[in-house]
Formats: C-alpha cells, structure tokens, sequence
C-alpha cells in the first residue's frame, strides 16, 4: 500500500533528528488523514518542538509557529483588519494560524481568552477577523505542545472544549537507554535540521484520504466503540465522560490504524491501540478517582472490563 511506503519514508525522515518517535509518528500520520489536532505534552527538553517541525517539514503546505505567552492577543493568531493609508481603505491580514500546519507551542502559556480564540477554527477549520470569515486550506492541523500544568507556573488550564476538539494527545516520554544513547552519537556532529526531505505532497495527501472510505467497520465492532464511549459517561472515578465526538474519533483512529497494519477493515485490537490516545485528555475524572488513579489507566480498565467482539472482515 502506498501509505505504509510514505509512513516507512516519514519514520525515516524524522529518524535523522529524531530517535524512538515511532509511535508518536504513526499517530500523526493517523490524525493527517482525518485532518486531526494534536496535542503533545511533555517535560521541557523531551523534543516536542523538534518533532512537530520535522513532521511539517515532511509534508507540503505551508507552516507557521505561534510561541504562546501570556501577552498574546487573539488577534495575533487569528489577524487583523488594518487601515492602508496609501489605498485609503481596510485590508485584511490573516494571522499565522492561516496556514496548513500550526505550531501552536506551548499552549497552556496563552490566557484563557486568547486560547478561545482557536475553538472556531479549530473545529469549523475557518476564522472570523472582524466579521470578514476566512476558510482554512486542506489539509488543516493544529499541533500544540504543553509542558505538564501541574509543574509549571504561569500556565492555564486548556477548557475542556478545547481539549475536547483535539484528535488525539501523545506523551512525548523520555527516551530509553539506548535511544538516548543514540541522540548523543548524533549530536556529536552538527545536526542539520534542513535535511528533511518532503515526503508527502498535499495532492498525495488527499488521495490518500479517500482510502479511508474502504475500511471496514462491522456493526459489532459499531457497538464495541460505543459501549467503550458510553462506559465512560458510566465510570464512578470519571466526573465527565467522552462525548460523541469522542466516540467518533475513536473510529476513525481505528481505522487509520487498521490501514497502517495493512488491513481493510478494522479489528478489536485497532480500536485498543488508538483508545488510550483518543479518550484519554477527553475525560475528566472525579476528585475520588484522580487521587488514586490516571485517565489512561482507567481507559485501560474499561477495555479490559467490556468484552471484545470477534473479528470480521469485509466479507464475513
């Protein structure tokens, strides 16, 4: 399959400035296709940044970073209309969050107000600038990175709308012995970040996307997202639980995953593999149950406590 070639090509590409980020690649390579926000978070110095940068200097289109701080006005990231005093007249001036990949770094840096400046687009992918409405170009995704709120001072809590409107959120851990080992022998020499080959065009992109259409989902399989969606609105450690458009992402992430195992349509263990990813920044948990335990542990005993349907494919 043609996608698995490009996966394999963008997992090597970021490989030579980036080590260990398998997973995390294969996870925004399923957003792409679905044109899924992503939420990265980590400890400063886990390569946040480095890894979104090097994703977007894989694919075409165009890129733009926004460094969130508290003094960051709405306007900065969705633009202005200003007065041309050569024309006499307005003009408009989108702001960075007109392009095809945002870099919105450090997110939780931003002031509640300016944060809501992104609902709109995030989920409408279009922006209102002083009452004039801007469509976003295909593809459109907002990657954010955050550094842990609990361990930082001068952050603000992303609004569960928000979180609720990114595809999936990746834990950038830190790097194993060997991995770590690994980025010293490359950082021995000067990395050249400009080395990045484009592996996607963003016509390839859209061709790709209409695989997404041959994958099949069994109407059992149907009802195993759906008890896994509703178990959490059920759960005595969980004060909110996922909302249908949770439900929704979840399938389709399991159908990105099923096409990079190389499958048609979509089994059980597709769905287990992307849950933790999909649902876990979308639940918020009781304060009972965040004193003993995580939102991923508690989605991992969802999906052990509800029995998985056997597999089927397109024609069974």
């Amino acid at each position: 399959m043609a996608l698995l070639e490009k996966i394999s090509q963008l997992k090597q590409e970021i490989g030579k400035v980036m080590v260990g980020k398998e997973i995390e690649v294969e996870l925004m390579a399923i957003s792409l296709l679905f044109n899924g926000h992503i939420l990265l978070e980590s400890v400063p110095g886990t390569g946040k940044t480095l890894l979104t940068k090097s994703f977007a200097s894989a694919i075409g289109g165009r890129f733009s970073r926004i460094q969130f701080t508290p003094d960051v006005l709405p306007s900065d990231v969705t633009g202005i209309q200003f007065f041309n005093p050569k024309i006499h007249e307005f003009e408009l001036r989108p702001g960075p969050i007109c392009a095809n990949i945002v870099l919105a770094d450090e997110i939780n840096r931003a002031t509640p107000r300016t944060q809501s400046s992104l609902l709109e687009v995030m989920e409408e992918r279009q922006v209102t600038i002083d009452g004039i409405t801007v469509p976003m170009e295909e593809p459109f995704i907002v990657i954010a990175t955050q550094n842990p709120v609990e361990s930082q001072q001068g952050t603000f809590s992303l609004p569960v709308a928000q979180m609720d409107r990114f595809f999936i959120k990746i834990n950038v851990g830190y790097p194993d012995y060997e991995d770590e080992k690994r980025i010293l022998r490359i950082h021995r020499r000067e990395v050249k970040r400009n080395t990045i080959a484009q592996v996607f065009s963003l016509t390839e992109i859209d061709q790709l996307k209409k695989a997404i259409n041959e994958i099949y989902i069994s109407d059992d399989l149907e009802d195993y997202i759906l008890s896994i969606a509703r178990k959490t609105r059920e759960h005595n450690s969980i004060e909110l639980g996922v909302s249908p458009r949770g439900t929704l992402a979840l399938m389709k992430a399991a159908q990105g995953k099923a096409i990079l195992n190389d499958r048609t349509y979509v089994t059980p263990d597709d769905v287990k593999a992307v849950a933790p990813y999909v649902l876990g920044h979308r639940i918020i948990l009781s304060m009972e149950g965040s004193l003993t335990k995580t939102s991923e542990s508690i989605i991992g005993e969802i999906l052990v406590s509800i029995p998985a349907p056997a597999e089927k494919g397109a024609n069974e």
